[in-house]
């Protein structure tokens, strides 16, 4: 992925004061890493969502503050809004270019939906969205590919160790991990449950239809009553 560049201004306004600067369409920020001191900046909200769609937190950003030669940073961290969703702060990262790193990367799902579950008798489910690895900077995947064309049958699963990345990427999740795997349409619980309610209707409608025969039964038994001629005295 080609860094892009992201300007940001050296920051002296702290605390409470930060207000002002969202309301003039900037974010508050950190720069941070390895034997660096924190440096304050802010950066155009505008084009800090442009650079972030295109980076994630995995991809490599070029940072420059005011007219300084640029960093290498990644995006660590962005606090939002809880209500209107728009970014409050950011931290970023500077990396050494010959350091690992650990980011999280989101797991994405393609390939054709299996047969078994185009039937409606199973679903795809995703337990992991996303994981932990470990690289030097600049080979940090932008996402991990799962293809689930290979699961046909229930419980077929893509564990953590099956994930194709490259020799130099460390995966750091438990190999045995459930990436994705293909599931009952109707969970093992709600199946008991199916089955208990199936069960108690066959239970309900065999006793309606005894209690309907008893009922015939005596009808019958009254009408043969009625129609058998008395006795003479």
């Amino acid at each position: 992925m080609d860094r892009v560049l992201l300007k940001a201004t050296n920051r002296q306004i702290l605390g409470k004061k930060v207000k002002k600067l969202r309301k003039d369409g900037f974010i508050p920020g950190h720069v941070f890493g390895k034997k660096i001191q924190t440096i304050h900046v802010s950066v155009n909200e505008s084009d800090f969502l442009k650079v972030f769609a295109k980076s994630g937190e995995s991809g490599l950003i070029n940072l420059q503050i005011d007219d300084d030669k640029s960093k290498p940073v990644l995006v660590r961290e962005v606090q939002f809004h809880s209500v209107k969703g728009n970014p409050l702060n950011i931290d970023f990262y500077q990396v050494n270019l010959t350091e690992k790193v650990s980011v999280t990367v989101p797991v994405e799902v393609v390939g054709e939906d299996p047969e078994i579950v185009h039937s409606g008798q199973a679903v795809v489910i995703q337990p992991l969205n996303e994981v932990v690895v470990e690289a030097l900077p600049t080979d940090l995947p932008e996402k991990i590919i799962v293809d689930i064309s290979s699961l046909k049958e229930i419980d077929d699963a893509v564990l953590v160790s099956h994930l194709r990345v490259p020799a130099d990427i460390e995966v750091k999740a438990d190999p045995e991990a459930v990436v994705v795997k293909l599931d009952n349409a109707v969970s093992e619980e709600m199946q008991k449950i199916l089955e208990e309610q199936a069960a108690e209707q066959a239970a309900t409608v065999e006793v309606e239809e005894t209690v309907k025969e008893v009922a015939e039964t005596e009808e019958q038994n009254e009408e043969a009553l009625s129609e058998s001629p008395s006795e003479e005295q």
